[in-house]
């Protein structure tokens, strides 16, 4: 599972899919997400530091198997992906 913690606008902009759940929105509902406790997660931002904030709530919260994307969408863009 992918979660692309950017604002709506952001992910417009460029995404390669997942779900777009905003950190803001997704720090005040982490029990709506727990059907994905036991999967591997992996979130993104634009350079790794929303998805860092994400990925520490989430462990927090259960999330066993959550990662950051390193680098976030610009190092994806600069590897022309």
């Amino acid at each position: 599972m992918i979660i692309d913690v950017r604002e709506e606008l952001e992910f417009q902009t460029f995404n390669f899919g997942g779900h777009n759940i905003p950190l803001g929105i997704l720090l005040k509902m982490p029990g709506d997400l727990d059907e994905w406790k036991n999967k591997e997660v992996i979130v993104i931002c634009q350079h790794g530091l929303r998805s860092e904030t994400a990925r520490r709530f989430l462990h927090r919260n259960g999330f066993n198997n959550v990662r950051n994307l390193f680098g976030g969408i610009m190092a994806l863009r600069k590897l022309n992906y």
